[in-house]
């Protein structure tokens, strides 16, 4: 499925409000056929109590930039979708700076997409994570 020829970054963006992508302040940046970028500054609540970033951060970008970039591509008449498997790989951490999520296609099918995202510390260059996203394509009820 090609993006969508109405989906844009302000589009995306305008779907975040108050809720965990909004909280947290994820921010998509670029998005194009088969490929989404979103960005997040860390903060101090996104630290695990040893001090270090909280997996759970990580994943909310990196889960969230693979359900926006299957947003931009769900098929024609597709009604949503969900996400029905995740897997994270954790390489690196990070106390503060920008972290990047850029997530690319692998699979889209009518019924199933699966997205491959990896987390960058834009500041040191440092993959912080690589994480695979399987989603289901939700269709209207008949």
């Amino acid at each position: 499925m090609p993006l969508h020829p109405d989906v844009t970054v302000e589009s995306l963006n305008r779907r975040t409000g108050d809720n965990l992508p909004g909280w947290f302040g994820l921010e998509v940046v670029d998005v194009d056929e088969g490929w989404l970028a979103m960005e997040v500054v860390i903060k101090p609540q996104f630290l695990a109590p040893n001090g270090y970033l909280h997996a759970a951060a990580i994943i909310a970008l990196a889960d969230t930039a693979a359900g926006y970039a299957t947003i931009a591509h769900l098929p024609d008449g597709a009604a949503s979708f969900t996400t029905i498997e995740m897997k994270s790989n954790f390489l690196a951490t990070a106390v503060d700076g920008t972290l990047r999520a850029e997530a690319s296609v692998e699979h889209q099918g009518r019924t199933t997409q699966v997205w491959d995202v990896k987390v960058i510390h834009t500041d040191s260059g440092k993959t912080i994570a690589l994480f695979r996203c399987s989603q289901m394509v939700l269709w209207p009820k008949k």
